[in-house]
């Protein structure tokens, strides 16, 4: 269930990275770049100027992510959309009715699209820039291996996410985050550059401007994806207001089987089994986990 966290990330990267590269290519042919510069500031460089010009990045990136959430959300994981207007098999029917019966227990006004992607993983998630133009997609993995009550328990969770607006807060961190990386590679980046011969200074600045930004964008995403482990705590109480703490914790337990059970069948998909995000890690490598431990999920749970 990390997909959003996962492809919200990325996308957040991609645009940042994107704008760089092309704000290299206009300063390659203007002075504009200069305003960043100035003989009278902190070791030459304009901050005031710098500080405002990142801001508007910054933010502006991480709201560009948000608006095209869901449509990403759509053609990466080739999402189908199930109308309830349109004829729907039984099984989608089931989805639908679901997904909706459980907004209105969150006392949503506008229903959520719902869809389903084809995939082997166990795998749910929920996106979208605001509550009225939300998400709320299932794998086929994750219906063929759990039963009615785990799923409904698996899609409650998922409308929790969005009746807290977790995307819109999770933006609004991102964008408190693009604002720090956009301002300390470009600094970093002028830094550097004066350690170099004058006419190599731009190609370097340029250069370390990208490199920083990426590798800063991934260090700031520990931030986002410490924030993210906390709202799951969250959204499992949530989920257990709209189906019942009961069903939330079979949901977690079948998924916690399932994880269990592919770590040890040597048949299981190895892409399948890396790209399911439904079980968090413990120690160092849980910083780079969107999720808790299934575990520490169910124990919290229990004790709410």
């Amino acid at each position: 269930m990390g997909k959003r966290i996962g492809l919200f990330i990325l996308t957040n990267i991609l645009v940042l990275t994107t704008v760089a590269i092309v704000w290299s290519l206009i300063t390659t042919f203007t002075t504009i770049d200069g305003s960043f510069q100035s003989s009278d500031g902190v070791l030459g460089i304009n901050v005031l100027s710098l500080l405002i010009f990142s801001l508007l990045l910054g933010f502006g990136g991480a709201l560009f992510s948000l608006a095209i959430s869901r449509w990403i959300a759509k053609k990466m994981m080739r999402v189908k959309v199930l109308d309830p207007e349109k004829n729907l098999n039984q099984a989608e029917r089931a989805i639908v009715e679901k997904v909706h019966r459980m907004a209105g227990a969150a006392g949503l006004v506008h229903m959520p699209e719902v869809g389903v992607y084809q995939s082997k993983e166990v795998n749910a998630f929920a996106t979208g820039p605001t509550k009225k133009r939300s998400l709320v997609a299932v794998s086929s993995g994750l219906l063929q291996e759990m039963d009615e009550s785990a799923v409904e328990g698996v899609i409650a969770h998922e409308i929790a996410h969005v009746d807290n607006g977790d995307m819109v807060t999770m933006t609004l961190l991102q964008g408190i985050v693009n604002t720090f990386v956009v301002f300390l590679s470009r600094v970093a980046a002028i830094i550097l550059s004066r350690f170099v011969r004058p006419e190599l200074q731009f190609i370097v600045q340029i250069a370390a401007i990208i490199i920083l930004q990426i590798l800063f964008s991934i260090l700031g995403s520990l931030v986002v994806n410490a924030y993210s482990r906390h709202r799951e705590f969250h959204a499992d109480r949530g989920g257990a207001d709209f189906a019942g703490k009961d069903k939330i914790a079979h949901a977690l337990r079948s998924l916690q089987r399932y994880a269990n059970r592919a770590q040890t069948d040597d048949h299981t998909d190895d892409s399948a089994l890396q790209t399911m995000k439904i079980n968090g890690k413990r120690g160092f490598t849980q910083l780079f986990s969107t999720h808790p431990d299934l575990q520490d999920r169910i124990d919290r749970l229990e004790q709410s």
